[in-house]
């Protein structure tokens, strides 16, 4: 058996109806793994996990809300239903409502930054956690950001919200570890995603962003997937309480 299959794995993705999310999901079908597609749209659930079922994979999908408890619940009951515990969470649904500089940030959207980034990943991990060690281990994967590793003029909460990913899976990485479970994070830089958008369709943010990066370009969702297979396999069977950076470069550079 290969080293990075996840043949048989139920595998949990948040925010998998497009961008980094669809590609980690469709990634690890591909791998074998039996995928939950979730979102907030049913509908949009439903393409995905098509697409994948079409592609020889085997997927379901399950509409979810993250800012929503009893619906983060209902996730995992529903995903427990139809496909057993889950063996490997990949936390990667988030949203940033607002851009610009923290002092003007009303409490509104700092309060639902902090309750959706950070939050959802606590609570999720609570409920999956303990099935986790029941069958014997398992894997969480949280997508970070790089901003979570530097200073920001325009993305306060949301680079906060960030940098406490990767300090729950810092914790839950310790707390769990004697039970053989795993927890990592993966900060992307500048992805080309629906989410990045304001960021690389403008042209002098581009610029000035590969400018920095050394490979002079700015990611690709399959890059990040790569990654995320990689943690959740057994590639990746040694590593927990990390955070893996893949973002062309940028960080070293400056």
């Amino acid at each position: 058996m290969s080293l990075f299959s996840l043949e048989g794995k139920v595998v949990l993705v948040t925010g998998s109806t497009k961008g980094i999310g669809k590609a980690i999901a469709s990634r690890m079908a591909e791998q074998g793994a039996r995928v939950v597609i979730s979102s907030r749209n049913q509908d949009a659930c439903d393409e995905v996990a098509a697409e994948i079922i079409a592609n020889g994979g085997e997927a379901v999908a399950i509409a979810c809300n993250i800012n929503y408890k009893e619906q983060l619940q209902n996730l995992v009951a529903k995903t427990e239903e139809l496909l057993g515990v889950v063996d490997v969470l990949v936390c990667n649904a988030a949203l940033n409502p607002y851009f610009g500089p923290s002092q003007d940030i009303p409490d509104e959207a700092f309060d639902k930054v902090m309750h959706a980034n950070i939050g959802s990943v606590h609570r999720l991990s609570q409920l999956v956690l303990p099935g986790m060690a029941g069958k014997g281990g398992g894997a969480v994967i949280i997508i970070s950001s790089i901003g979570g590793l530097k200073g920001t003029e325009a993305l306060g909460a949301y680079a906060i919200s960030k940098a406490a990913d990767m300090q729950i899976a810092r914790n839950l990485a310790v707390e769990w570890g004697p039970q053989n479970i795993r927890v990592t994070c993966i900060a992307p830089g500048l992805v080309r995603t629906e989410f990045a958008k304001a960021l690389w369709e403008n042209p002098e943010i581009y610029k000035a962003t590969v400018s920095k990066y050394p490979l002079r370009r700015i990611g690709e969702p399959d890059e990040i997937a790569g990654a995320a297979v990689f943690l959740a396999s057994d590639a990746g069977s040694f590593t927990t309480g990390q955070t893996i950076v893949i973002d062309g470069g940028g960080t070293i550079a400056g």
